[in-house]
């Protein structure tokens, strides 16, 4: 018998509710593999979805939530190779991440390297796919100074890891609170407010030569625009759907384009390549509270309330 979370109507995260499977796990089809999950991440779009600010099809039966976790292979499908029963993992892009058990295709497993955890592996999907495909979308290498708007969430701390890796200079928006992880990660902070411009010019006087927008805000969006010439050098994660509108780029994030290929393709890459650097302790991720599988509506209430570092489920 598996255990997952779903919900039957949009709401709050009271909707949130404990479901049972009642029959056996089945087994993994070809090209597919079952895995015990020993995590699952809890990602902002998670929120987004059960509470309708994402748009989604109509429910006509419970929907489960998540797409990120880590565990054990328990069994592999016909075709599949390279994985056995055992195998740590990490898994991305699933449906129904908050559970016990998950079959998934295997493009969507990645081993877990010794000296990842389940907790670390779980982290990774949505925002360190993003993250790098962000970075490597818009071509940064050793010549940039990049602005990173909310440098110290998951996403923007993925931007400032990859972009040093790549020999950029750094500079992230933040919360006093918040000023000391972003230092610590290779950026200089900033706080947020309407002097960004001058403090930017002030810190980087030879210029911006690319922005990521990780806030949203107008302020965000006028500030990357005043400091970076080249527009298509400036991205928004979160109003893709304004980008064309203001001649900028934009990565999903409400964008009515989609993905390319391409981005796709380094999405997917992204996992094993941060795997490979955590590993190496090239690369952090930084946890937030550990809360048990049937706690995924207090999980999401904590996300809502901005709590630091990556919220986890342990079922």
């Amino acid at each position: 018998m598996s255990t997952a979370i779903a919900y039957t109507e949009l709401g709050g995260p009271e909707v949130l509710t404990v479901i049972d499977i009642d029959v056996d796990v089945p087994a993994p089809g070809p090209g597919e593999v079952a895995v015990r999950v020993e995590a699952a991440g809890v990602n902002p779009l998670d929120l987004k979805l059960r509470s309708g600010l994402r748009v989604s099809p109509p429910i006509t039966q419970p929907r489960r939530v998540g797409s990120d976790a880590a565990g054990v292979v328990t069994a592999v499908g016909d075709g599949v190779e390279g994985y056995r029963p055992g195998d740590a993992v990490i898994v991305w892009g699933a449906h129904g991440a908050y559970a016990t058990d998950l079959i998934v295709p295997s493009a969507h497993v990645v081993r877990r390297p010794e000296g990842v955890s389940a907790a670390q592996g779980a982290a990774l999907g949505i925002p360190i796919g993003t993250a790098y495909q962000t970075v490597r979308s818009l071509a940064i290498g050793a010549d940039d100074t990049v602005l990173v708007h909310a440098a110290s969430g998951a996403v923007g701390q993925a931007v400032v890891q990859f972009a040093r890796l790549y020999g950029a200079t750094v500079l992230g928006t933040t919360s006093d609170r918040r000023a000391d992880r972003v230092r610590e990660l290779g950026a200089t902070p900033l706080p947020y407010g309407a002097d960004v411009v001058e403090r930017v010019r002030e810190l980087a006087p030879q210029g911006v030569t690319v922005a990521i927008d990780l806030v949203g805000t107008d302020e965000a969006l006028e500030q990357s625009i005043a400091l970076v010439a080249d527009k298509s050098r400036i991205a928004t994660l979160v109003r893709g759907a304004d980008a064309s509108g203001l001649g900028i780029r934009a990565f999903s994030g409400g964008s009515p384009e989609p993905l390319t290929g391409q981005q796709q393709a380094w999405r997917a890459e992204a996992i094993p390549v941060a795997a490979a650097l955590i590993a190496r302790g090239a690369f952090s991720v930084e946890l937030g509270p550990e809360l048990p599988l049937a706690d995924a509506a207090e999980a999401h209430r904590l996300v809502e309330a901005g709590a630091d570092g990556k919220v986890v489920l342990i079922p």
